[in-house]
């Protein structure tokens, strides 16, 4: 049993920086994280990558230590790619959750930091799921996970909308992180964002759309 001491230091480090959000659109998903890799105080990264895919349909942003979080991306693009070779069809997303809650719930004595979404487009339509370092998994229309996800939730809870086109949706999660970018010292310096739709699947906006975005959203 983890003591409240260990749970305080768990929760500590899971808030030390870095905003991701996640909004299920009309047309599939949009995925959205700031660069900014911090050790605690120190920018140890400008530029780092929060958000993975895991397959064509899938992606996974991540929130917390690097290494537990990459070690966890590979498990699942390993077990995403043997499962469309065994069965002939593509890994649903609430199977990719669930594996990943069981490896975090498995280590929970040991625990790994991360808090991660886990988001993608299957047979039975668009999802995604909040999974938390203990292995408990939410499936969410709208979420964000971070140190700056408080500032995040405040654009968010204002403006998005079901069944919202994923050109509002990309518009909504880019003016969010931008708002905690300004306003939280562990999140900043750029953003990424990653759309999956059945039509194109996995798709990562280019320098070009992100510099027009930040200027269409920009006070």
């Amino acid at each position: 049993m983890i003591e409240n001491s260990e749970q305080n230091k768990l929760e500590d480090m899971i808030l030390k920086g870095t905003t991701t959000i996640g909004v299920v659109c009309k047309e599939g998903i949009v995925l959205a994280t700031d660069t900014r890799v911090t050790m605690g105080y120190f920018i140890a990264h400008r530029h780092g990558k929060k958000v993975y895919r895991i397959d064509d349909h899938l992606a996974m942003t991540i929130a917390g230590v690097v290494a537990d979080a990459q070690n966890v991306v590979e498990v699942l693009k390993a077990n995403a790619s043997l499962f469309k070779l065994d069965k002939g069809r593509l890994m649903p997303v609430s199977a990719v959750a669930r594996l990943a809650a069981n490896i975090l719930f498995e280590s929970r004595g040991f625990p790994l930091i991360l808090q991660a979404l886990i988001g993608g487009v299957d047979d039975s339509g668009a999802h995604i799921f909040s999974i938390d370092p203990f292995g408990s998994v939410t499936e969410e229309n709208c979420v964000s996970t971070g140190s700056g996800s408080p500032v995040a939730y405040g654009v968010l809870e204002d403006g998005y909308l079901k069944n919202m086109s994923i050109k509002d949706g990309i518009s909504l999660v880019v003016r969010a992180v931008i708002a905690a970018m300004k306003r939280n010292a562990g999140t900043g310096d750029s953003f990424d964002v990653v759309t999956l739709t059945a039509k194109e699947g996995y798709r990562e906006l280019t320098g070009d759309e992100k510099k027009a975005l930040e200027l269409s959203v920009s006070p």
